[in-house]
C-alpha cells in the first residue's frame, strides 16, 4: 500500500511539472517572437508578421541601436512612464493599505454597506466611467496633466479588497498590545502592521506597477500634450496613416517588457507569500 501511494504521488508529481512546462513555453512563445523580431528590420514584421523563425542574414542590432543612438522620444515616454508608475504605485499603496486597515481593524457605523460598494466598484467595468470620470477631470482645470492619470486611480477597490483579506489573517492581538504598551494608532499602523505587511505590498506592487506600466486608455484621454505621453501612447503614435516606424515600435516594444519582467523577478517571493497569504481567510 506504501509502495503504491509513493508510486501514485510519483506520477502525480510528474504530471504536474509537465503542465508547468508546457504552461511556461506557451507563456513565453509570444515573448520569444517579439525578441526574435527586434532583431529583424521592420519590413519583415510587416511582411511576415510576428513568427518563430531564425533568418540570420537579415538579424542585426540595427534596430537597438537605433533606439540608443538614434533621433526620437522613446526615452522621454520611457520615463515618464517610469516615473508616473513609482508616484502612483507608492500613492495607491499607502492610500489603499490605510482604507483597508480601517476596514479590518475598526468597528463602526455603515463599515459593511462601505466594504460592500467596494466590491460593487470592482464590478464595473472602467471603460463605463470614461465619459463621467473626463468630465469631472475638465471640470476641475486637470485634464494634460498627470494628476488626472494618479487620482482617479488612488483609491483602487482590487487592492484595497486584497489589503482587506490579508489584514484579517493578522491576529488582532497584536493590535491590542500596542495600544496596552500606549503606542497611538499610527504608530502601531506604521511600527507593528506595515512590517507584516511586506509580503502583501510587493504583491500589489507588481500588479499595480505592471496595470499603470500599460495603461493605455486614460492616459491617452487626458494628455494632449506630446511631451508627456507615455511609453503605450508613444509607442501607438508610430503607427500612422502616412507611415510606421516598425523598427522603433518592436524593438522599443521588447525594451519596455524588461522593468516589468525585473520587478516581478526581484520580488517573486514576496508576490507568493502575498498572494498565498491573502487568500488564506476569506
Amino acid at each position: 500500500m506504501g509502495r503504491s501511494q509513493t508510486r501514485s504521488d510519483f506520477i502525480s508529481r510528474i504530471v504536474i511539472i509537465c503542465l508547468f512546462i508546457i504552461l511556461f513555453v506557451i507563456i513565453m512563445i509570444p515573448f520569444y517572437a517579439v525578441a526574435l523580431s527586434s532583431f529583424k528590420p521592420g519590413e519583415s514584421l510587416v511582411r511576415y508578421g510576428l513568427n518563430l523563425s531564425l533568418d540570420f542574414e537579415i538579424m542585426s542590432f540595427d534596430n537597438f541601436i537605433f533606439l540608443f543612438t538614434g533621433e526620437h522620444d522613446y526615452f522621454v515616454w520611457f520615463w515618464n512612464s517610469m516615473i508616473l508608475t513609482i508616484v502612483q504605485v507608492v500613492l495607491t499603496l499607502f492610500v489603499s493599505a490605510f482604507v483597508a486597515y480601517g476596514f479590518a481593524a475598526y468597528h463602526f457605523k455603515g463599515k459593511n454597506f462601505l466594504f460592500i460598494c467596494v466590491l460593487l466598484i470592482m464590478m464595473v467595468p472602467f471603460e463605463i466611467l470614461l465619459v463621467p470620470l473626463y468630465s469631472l477631470i475638465n471640470d476641475l482645470g486637470m485634464v494634460n496633466s498627470y494628476t488626472a492619470i494618479i487620482l482617479p486611480g488612488i483609491a483602487n477597490a482590487a487592492t484595497i479588497f486584497f489589503f482587506r483579506q490579508y489584514l484579517r489573517s493578522i491576529p488582532k492581538e497584536i493590535i491590542q498590545s500596542g495600544r496596552v504598551d500606549g503606542a497611538n494608532e499610527y504608530a502601531i499602523y506604521f511600527r507593528l502592521i506595515m512590517p507584516i505587511m511586506k509580503p502583501s505590498f510587493a504583491a500589489m506592487a507588481i500588479l499595480n506597477g505592471m496595470n499603470s506600466w500599460n495603461n493605455l486608455l486614460w492616459p491617452f484621454m487626458v494628455l494632449g500634450d506630446q511631451s508627456k505621453y507615455t511609453l503605450p501612447i508613444g509607442l501607438k503614435t508610430l503607427l500612422t496613416p502616412y507611415g510606421n516606424n516598425y523598427d522603433l515600435l518592436i524593438v522599443g516594444s521588447f525594451f519596455s517588457i524588461i522593468p516589468i519582467f525585473i520587478l516581478f523577478i526581484a520580488f517573486q517571493k514576496y508576490f507568493i507569500d502575498g498572494m498565498t497569504a491573502g487568500a488564506v481567510k476569506g
